[in-house]
């Protein structure tokens, strides 16, 4: 079996905090602590939360992270990406290469797709439209579905099999973040990638956009890159931290949040130009913020889901 390099360090770094095995493909088990379990990715959709994990495990909040429902999905395998197109219709990924998809909002779920013998997990999903996705992965694992999620196709995007970790949309722009101090566009809607090469050789976990043509690019050990100009050009940000950086966010009064692990949070109130560090009391190992409907922030990880108030990000 291939060892797995730094796959995605919300799937490593917080799998082997936790001890969690990341196979199975078994029906998930609805456990009464499935909230405070390992989540790895999570999404608001209009007033709803959905987030991501472990064994399986799907959660779904409709009183702005309050309290969380577990959804019964047909796999226990580890999931690691959910991406939603509208208000019912959705897919997760994850290891075993599993893919599930909802058509009525995440009530109920449906595997499309499996391929154990791949050995690498697909770690993020995204779609251009109701019918046109992709999933990636580990190893340069890079697949597309032109109907919905029904049928899948696997190609190379590049000559190296590089973990692909996310995948954006800016504008009429695709970007992915890789390892190996790479990431790639598209401009053609995925058909082909042009290679971009920020002067850093670790891993790329997360990209997230700041404004129009601008990137945001980090990962490993707290490097963090801004593009001004696509992805042509990149200048480090210094962070003053060596903990893993994992997501972005925006907040509704235009604040930047980046997440680390150790509960290192990056705060930003000049567009992501720079960035003030805060440290989480408890050293959280964040995946994932989401701003609820209440303007509630909601934090995803290895501790489950939980609060923060925004007095503790300030």
């Amino acid at each position: 079996m291939k060892k797995y390099k730094s796959i995605a360090v919300i799937v490593v770094c917080l799998l082997i905090m936790s001890g969690v095995s990341a196979s199975g493909s078994e029906s998930s088990v609805i456990a009464s602590l499935a909230s405070r379990s390992l989540l790895l990715d999570a999404q608001r959709i209009g007033d709803n939360l959905i987030a991501v994990g472990e064994r399986g495990h799907v959660l779904i909040s409709v009183d702005n992270g309050d309290s969380w429902k577990q959804m019964s999905v047909p796999t226990r395998a580890t999931l690691t990406g959910v991406h939603f197109i509208d208000s019912q219709n959705g897919w997760v990924v994850g290891h075993d290469q599993v893919i599930l998809r909802t058509k009525d909002g995440g009530n109920t779920w449906e595997q499309v797709y499996e391929n154990i013998d791949a050995e690498s997990p697909l770690l993020d999903v995204f779609f251009l439209d109701a019918k046109h996705g992709y999933a990636i992965g580990a190893y340069g694992q890079f697949l597309e579905s032109f109907d919905a999620g029904d049928s899948w196709e696997g190609r190379w995007i590049g000559e190296d099999d590089f973990h692909l970790n996310q995948m954006i949309a800016v504008g009429d722009q695709l970007f992915i973040a890789a390892e190996a101090g790479f990431a790639y566009r598209s401009d053609d809607d995925g058909q082909n990638w042009t290679l971009l090469d920020p002067d850093y050789h670790g891993s790329f976990f997360g990209i997230f956009p700041v404004e129009e043509n601008g990137l945001l690019l980090f990962g490993l050990r707290g490097h963090l890159f801004r593009s001004d100009n696509a992805g042509r050009d990149w200048a480090q940000i210094e962070t003053g931290i060596e903990a893993s950086l994992t997501g972005g966010l925006r907040l509704d009064d235009g604040t930047l949040v980046i997440t680390g692990l150790a509960g290192a949070l990056l705060i930003s109130q000049d567009n992501g130009y720079s960035f003030t560090l805060q440290q989480d009391p408890d050293r959280k190992g964040f995946s994932k913020l989401l701003q609820a409907a209440d303007g509630s922030i909601i934090a995803v990880g290895n501790f489950g889901a939980t609060k923060i108030s925004l007095n503790d990000i300030r």
